[in-house]
């Protein structure tokens, strides 16, 4: 099914890419999922809700990036011992990942009745995961950790809920990866906008010529219930902190029956984008909480509309 509208973005004609009736194990949605290159492969990392509702992380594996086959067991669930394992009783869900130097780090929200918290761990192969800690107290959600260092520091961009500034991206710096602080907020939500009462992080930033491009998710009220859309902020290569641009108009709404309908109604919610040599990226994506989605976009395309039709960021 083609777009309702002249997108930005070009749905892939196989939509969705991956279900549940793909994973070799009980679940129940296959959605929310980060994807990233690995030795000339993709391997994506993606969220299922078991049948008791609670939430563990898969992964598959693609030669093109468009067609999945799902490894026989999950990659990432609730720890059963030590401090994560307090942490994470309720499930794991929304996991990025960023490749640093010869390693990959992993964020994702660790659910307990604690509240949310998030975890980073890290693999060199895909096959072996090493949790290291807990990078947030509660209720800190969509983390995602640039893939340079600024100054001899990472970077992190995340979204702290508060009543008095709901629901908008921070930045924050570490020395280590584990120890997180300098916090500052750098973009809200725009009142009566597309992504008026929430916004987060959504796919790891990646560098272009202008600046480091952000694809985030934003949430508008209705009287049918929220709609989730998409988004995109251009970041200063230098400092990330300072936002070049913030595209006034959405990039991606749900418009496919698998994106409107499901186990949460109209969401297209990113965890994950891929730049590609030739100038494009591949942007995933999961469709009402249920399924996986994945389309393309020339990455010049996506600066530009920072650049040309941008608002302030707060």
């Amino acid at each position: 099914m083609e777009s309702l509208n002249n997108s930005i973005i070009k749905r892939y004609e196989g939509n969705p890419i991956l279900t549940k009736r793909d994973v070799p194990y009980p679940v129940e949605t296959v959605h929310n999922a980060s994807v990233i290159q690995y030795n000339g492969q993709y391997i994506m990392l993606f969220r299922s809700h078991k049948r008791n509702g609670r939430c563990i992380i898969g992964i598959a594996d693609s030669e093109d990036g468009f067609n999945f086959k799902v490894r026989p067991e999950p990659f990432i669930v609730p720890a059963t011992e030590g401090v994560f394992s307090v942490y994470e009783a309720y499930g794991v869900e929304d996991p990025r990942c960023c490749k640093i130097d010869n390693e990959y780090f992993i964020t994702y929200s660790a659910y307990s009745k604690y509240g949310v918290r998030i975890g980073l761990a890290k693999t060199t192969d895909f096959e072996k995961i090493e949790r290291i800690s807990l990078i947030t107290e509660s209720d800190h959600r969509n983390i995602v950790i640039f893939p340079e260092k600024f100054k001899g520091r990472f970077a992190r961009l995340d979204r702290p809920h508060s009543e008095i500034s709901p629901w908008s991206i921070w930045i924050s710096y570490s020395p280590d990866l584990i120890h997180w602080g300098d916090s500052r907020l750098v973009m809200k939500p725009e009142l009566y906008h597309w992504d008026e009462m929430k916004i987060g992080p959504g796919a790891t930033p990646f560098k272009t010529k202008e600046g480091w491009l952000n694809i985030y998710h934003g949430v508008f009220p209705t009287m049918n219930g929220s709609v989730y859309r998409l988004g995109l902020a251009l970041h200063d290569l230098e400092d990330p902190a300072k936002i070049v641009g913030v595209s006034d108009d959405w990039i991606l709404q749900p418009e496919d029956p698998w994106e409107v309908t499901g186990y949460v109604n109209n969401v297209v919610f990113t965890c994950g984008a891929v730049p590609e040599s030739d100038g494009t990226v591949k942007i995933y994506w999961g469709g009402a909480d249920t399924v996986m989605c994945v389309g393309t976009a020339r990455i010049d395309d996506l600066v530009g509309m920072c650049l040309k039709n941008s608002r302030a960021p707060l």
